[in-house]
């Protein structure tokens, strides 16, 4: 029979990140989902809900760390064609949710595929760079086919999901810079969309608001953007109006306004988890700005211990993808950990008030269905490589081993 160390394979230190970061969850899901639990009519609602999801992406990530990494090559040949077509579908007639229709319903589970898209970006690239590495750096076709993979993707994401589209195209920048792809290429490629930018923030600042809450199509939530981000920077508002909270429209800036309310609650040491009082005005405090209702009952002390623990799962990522002999698993590893962390980041800056408000999760922590299981895959697979590395470490070491120990018993 099994002992209960063998079924958690690979990194440990990984393994101990992923449960903290469950515990988190559990913990300030239950005591931020009052608004679920008022909804449902149940005080256990939703901390079952998280911790059955959990549990579930728990048994996922103990099944996928024992799958060989080498086989998660096979993966963009079912899952890019499947991201295509459930982004066209959700483009036509997906859900629509806060004006984004980001949903979509396939046998009566409502899913994002743009967290299906963003796996399958990033495991494809981390295949093409693998196949196209040389001695000098990357092939120069690898540039052209991720821009081809990645760009498709994101153009489908991006008219209803901006953040997430920015996000997963940052993502797979850093993978190329990380895969040795061109300067020169990656150079041109940020000078092309410094231009196409400049053109976007043009129109979205000069063409009159009539007219931009008339736009329909690719570009129909342009208003949306344009009013986050004049929020984000204040420019409708006067320097008195800047630093008078009393003049701060709270009705309007609702989400902004209780985030900040949260953190300044704390008084630096928290009000310990269950006491949060902004959780009750927060429309998404258990999901987007779950990281001010930790700031607010966990104090700094625990917000920067669930910044460690993302940055600490960066690292041994890093570590691992070094002891890789191969070029896809640590390309591989790399890449997920990096979607993860990132997302992470811009969660936290839009909380504490350093970015635009948009609608991303915390990993592994914000409540979710769908997106908190795809999670935990992406930690099975880094798992998986580590795995992989540690049998490679392991393999040299008796190759380096064997011979002296001949030498010994002669």
């Amino acid at each position: 029979m099994k002992s209960i160390g063998s079924w958690f394979m690979g990194d440990r230190v990984i393994w101990v990140v992923y449960f903290f970061l469950c515990i988190i969850s559990l913990v300030e899901v239950f005591s931020a989902g009052s608004s679920l639990a008022y909804k449902s009519g149940s005080f256990w609602s939703p901390l079952i809900k998280q911790a059955g999801f959990l549990a579930a992406g728990t048994v996922l990530v103990v099944i996928i760390h024992n799958v060989p990494c080498r086989m998660f090559k096979a993966l963009p040949l079912v899952l890019l064609p499947v991201s295509y077509i459930l982004l066209l579908l959700t483009l036509a007639s997906g859900k629509e949710e806060n004006e984004a229709a980001r949903w979509y319903e396939l046998f009566g589970i409502q899913f994002q595929p743009s967290e299906i898209a963003k796996g399958a970006v990033v495991i494809t690239v981390a295949l093409i760079l693998s196949r196209l590495q040389t001695e000098n750096g990357a092939d120069k076709r690898a540039f052209k086919n991720i821009m081809v993979v990645a760009g498709s993707i994101c153009l489908l994401i991006f008219p209803e999901n901006l953040s997430t589209a920015c996000l997963l195209f940052g993502v797979v920048v850093l993978m190329m810079f990380i895969g040795r792809v061109s300067l020169i290429q990656l150079g041109k490629m940020f000078g092309v969309l410094a231009l196409v930018g400049c053109f976007g923030v043009l129109i979205a600042f000069t063409m009159p608001k009539e007219n931009v809450a008339q736009t329909t199509g690719v570009l129909h939530r342009m208003q949306t953007w344009s009013n986050r981000i004049t929020t984000h920077l204040n420019s409708e508002q006067t320097d008195e109006e800047r630093n008078d909270p009393m003049k701060f429209d709270i009705d309007k800036h609702s989400q902004v306004g209780h985030a900040n309310i949260a953190i300044v609650r704390s008084n630096l040491v928290g009000k310990m988890p269950g006491n949060s009082v902004e959780r009750d005005f927060l429309s998404q405090a258990y999901s987007d700005f779950i990281f001010a209702i930790i700031i607010e009952e966990m104090g700094l002390w625990g917000a920067a211990a669930v910044v460690f623990l993302y940055i600490i799962l960066l690292f041994r990522a890093g570590r691992i993808a070094s002891r890789c002999e191969r070029a896809f698993p640590p390309f591989l590893a790399m890449g997920l950990t990096l979607l993860l962390v990132s997302q992470a980041i811009l969660n936290m800056f839009v909380a504490v008030g350093l970015f635009p408000v948009t609608g991303q999760p915390l990993p592994l922590i914000s409540r979710g269905g769908t997106s908190t299981l795809i999670n935990c895959v992406y930690i099975g697979m880094i798992l998986s490589v580590s795995r992989h590395a540690k049998q490679v470490a392991e393999a040299q070491h008796t190759e380096f081993d064997g011979p002296m120990t001949d030498i010994k018993h002669q």
